[in-house]
């Protein structure tokens, strides 16, 4: 028998046992252990974010005390932040996906890549230590506002922890994919050759490897006040709790973009394919994804327009807020454009991309109104501005991976998923999510404060349209992860190319070989969204 006929047919055979994946270097299994990872703690933050919308269905005490609700919705937000939104679509996507779009068999630094994930998973079992380990979870928000934050009983010092070695893992990943774009690419791949994906990736690998360091230097100091008493934002020991804002949302809006940029991406990838068009505008949406990475980090000061700071400041903040917006604005004019007069397909993968447009839409248009000095003063920490990060954070970057994992299911698992109950499933997650963070917009235009377990009879009626909105969401994400269990053991064989793609990972088998490419890969001509370059059939 030949060398060739003994390799393993694809990287789930190469070798066997829970060794040798929690070990492994190759970036399709470390993407899939990030995968698995990443999905079990969005559960956790799932469940815990049903709960708290089971307190908010009536006035008054329902199903757990103040106490207990403010730790409850400090652990969601730092699970689905940090564990779910911020890994989720570089860490999975683009582990497994970036290698194979750009022609090479693997990340730049695997061993580094495979250190990264075991972070990942450190920092996340930390995040759920704080369920037993001293005087409970913290009670502090996800944002760990000081000085409450360095006073308070309640478990911060781990939960800080956590979120501080999340941050190394995700500098590790950043780093990796900025070497692998610049010395990796396939030998004929020019810059304007890559996908848009890469590009997508690139722009958020520099957030992750420049903004990251800020949030972890941060987090140290919380520690350092609270265990060693030094002084640095407790005002009674002559600290400024406003430093504290400012050093944190200067990571965490460039973070919004580690979160959201990646998604964009995912959208740029579905678009063209199911449009059977040649995406309009390439070029324009490469620098896009720079821009807004860029503009980004000039940004941070619009969360704190209520916290005190000079009229000019908050001028530039605001002017810069409505900057950002422009190359944001670019990617979906560019989008829809791509879809005018096409051959459109209308399949789940799609559906989830449209829904993306409307509600990142929807959601960047409320962004501007708290973006605005003067009804940020009103809206500020109402129900208003969780209804606005709901609908980019979950509407957007939620959505883009969601529709992602059914576009590229076959390629992943080899197997492809029910469309019929993965449309269902879509259209309880759309009307669901929809009918759930909708009523938190006016909510909050009627004045309704955040992080509050009790309300006023008068907002009590969309309290409870936005409670029910929650298990019709819930319902469709359940049946889409069961959708796609059951397709994995009973779903149709997946060809190589099932959506008629043109980007190079749609040149390997499904699922992909050990190193990725059976033939030297073929690079696309000219823009890689180009209908003439794909030379693979379609089945």
């Amino acid at each position: 028998m030949s060398v060739a006929l003994a390799q393993p047919e694809n990287f789930y055979q190469a070798k066997r046992g829970l060794f040798s994946w929690i070990f492994s270097t190759d970036h399709k299994r470390i993407g899939l252990l990030y995968f698995y990872a990443i999905i079990s703690f969005f559960l956790v933050a799932m469940a815990l974010g049903f709960l708290m919308r089971l307190e908010l269905i009536a006035p008054g005490e329902t199903v757990m005390g103040a106490k207990t609700y403010n730790q409850v919705f400090t652990l969601h937000g730092v699970i689905m932040i940090f564990l779910f939104l911020i890994p989720s679509v570089p860490a999975f996507f683009g582990n497994f996906l970036l290698p194979l779009m750009i022609g090479t068999d693997d990340v730049a630094f695997p061993k580094l890549n495979l250190f990264s994930w075991w972070l990942y998973v450190l920092g996340g079992i930390f995040a759920l230590l704080t369920l037993v380990v001293g005087d409970g979870p913290a009670d502090t928000g996800w944002t760990f506002y000081a000085p409450y934050s360095v006073k308070t009983g309640t478990n911060v010092t781990l939960a800080v922890l956590a979120a501080f070695i999340l941050g190394f893992s995700s500098i590790l990943t950043g780093l990796n994919f900025i070497v692998t774009i610049h010395r990796l690419r396939a030998p004929k791949m020019g810059w304007f050759q890559m996908p848009l994906f890469a590009w997508a990736l690139y722009a958020t690998a520099w957030i992750q490897l420049l903004a990251t360091p800020v949030i972890g230097i941060t987090l140290l100091m919380i520690i350092a006040e609270r265990v060693f008493g030094v002084g640095l934002f407790d005002p009674s020991l002559g600290g400024d709790p406003i430093l504290y804002q400012h050093l944190f949302w200067i990571y965490s809006h460039p973070a919004v973009y580690i979160m959201v940029l990646p998604g964009m991406g995912l959208i740029s990838e579905m678009i063209p394919t199911f449009a059977k068009r040649t995406i309009f505008g390439y070029k324009a949406i490469a620098y896009s994804s720079l821009a807004i990475a860029f503009i980004g980090y000039f940004v941070w000061g619009h969360h704190m327009f209520t916290s005190g700071m000079s009229g000019p400041a908050r001028v530039i903040f605001s002017v810069l807020t409505f900057l950002v917006a422009v190359p944001s604005a670019i990617k979906v004019f560019n989008w829809v454009a791509t879809l005018y007069k096409g051959a459109i397909d209308v399949k789940t993968p799609l559906l989830f991309s449209l829904a993306f447009i409307f509600q990142f839409l929807l959601g960047g248009l409320t962004g501007l109104v708290i973006g605005a000095l003067a009804t940020d003063i009103h809206l500020h920490d109402t129900y208003f501005v969780v209804g606005h990060f709901h609908y980019v954070m979950f509407g957007g970057a939620g959505f883009a991976f969601f529709g992602a994992l059914h576009y590229w299911y076959g390629k992943i698992w080899g197997k492809m998923y029910n469309e019929k109950r993965a449309q269902i499933a879509f259209w309880l997650m759309f009307i669901g999510f929809n009918t759930l963070y909708f009523p938190m917009l006016v909510l909050g235009l009627m004045g309704m404060p955040r992080r509050y377990y009790d309300y006023l009879e008068r907002f009590e009626t969309l309290n409870v349209i936005s409670t029910v909105g929650s298990w019709i969401l819930i319902t469709g994400i359940l049946l889409m992860i069961i959708n796609l269990i059951v397709s994995r053991k009973s779903g149709k064989v997946a060809p190589r190319n099932p959506w008629g793609g043109t980007t190079m990972e749609w040149q390997t088998p499904s699922p992909p070989p050990l190193h990725n490419f059976d033939a030297t890969p073929v690079v696309p001509e000219g823009n890689p969204y180009d209908h003439k370059n794909n030379i693979t059939e379609k089945a």
